[in-house]
């Protein structure tokens, strides 16, 4: 897959916790989006993308070693929380992609999402690990009451929070020209799933990218915004 990534800093925010890293060599695709105090965010998303990275580099591609990877960059965060009171809290989600010929592996914890376009239409694939992401499923609000409660920042699984994690991995069949998506909440929050789907429909990858970005910033740019795109070459 050829990919095409941005971040930005948005309107509000004063740094950028969010973290994209892209090996292409790999075949490996990661997007995490921070939180904690001052800086802390920053540096549990951008751990937990090296460590994930690291801990996969020369590895075939499997749920298995997935999994280990999740649980290291999950332990190497917990840890430095613990040694450094000043990232005490610290966590992050983690969305990553990682190809393996004509299929990809999905593994995901947290609410940045991941989505599929694929024959002109846009599917989310990834599940919200949040609050509002569970009341949605349960049925106890619908979509426009989620994109505007109150608690829909507030998520129930992150990286590093605790000693141990749990990450949803699934595999995917690959389709040429298909398009896959990464992106933090500073996206989805600003940004309805139907304009998401009529940029990457009308625009190739290498703009599109570009303008989810300026979509959320005229949005209102609330937090940081970070887009990863994922091409399948035809």
């Amino acid at each position: 897959m050829k990919a095409y990534y941005q971040t930005h800093v948005g309107l509000v925010r004063d740094q950028n916790e969010d973290t994209v890293l892209v090996d292409e060599r790999q075949g490996l695709y990661i997007l995490a989006d921070g939180m904690g105090g001052h800086q802390a965010g920053e540096v549990a998303s951008l751990l937990a993308a090296q460590v994930l990275s690291g801990s996969l580099e020369g590895k075939s591609p499997s749920r298995e070693e997935l999994l280990r990877g999740f649980h290291a960059a999950n332990s190497a965060v917990y840890e430095r929380q613990k040694k450094d009171t000043a990232l005490s809290g610290m966590g992050t989600t983690l969305t990553v992609l990682w190809e393996d010929g004509d299929h990809v592996l999905l593994g995901h914890v947290g609410d940045s999402r991941a989505y599929l376009f694929r024959d002109g239409r846009l599917h989310q694939v990834s599940e919200d690990h949040s609050l509002v992401g569970q009341m949605l499923r349960e049925g106890v609000i619908d979509e426009e009451q989620a994109r505007r409660h109150p608690l829909r920042n507030v998520i129930t699984r992150a990286v590093g929070t605790e000693e141990t994690v749990r990450a949803d991995v699934s595999e995917w069949p690959l389709q040429p020209g298909e398009k896959w998506l990464l992106c933090s909440d500073g996206l989805t929050d600003m940004v309805e799933d139907a304009e998401i789907e009529r940029t990457l429909g009308s625009l190739p990858c290498s703009e599109a990218a570009d303008r989810l970005i300026s979509l959320a910033l005229l949005s209102g740019g609330h937090d940081n915004v970070s887009v990863l795109l994922a091409e399948v070459s035809l």
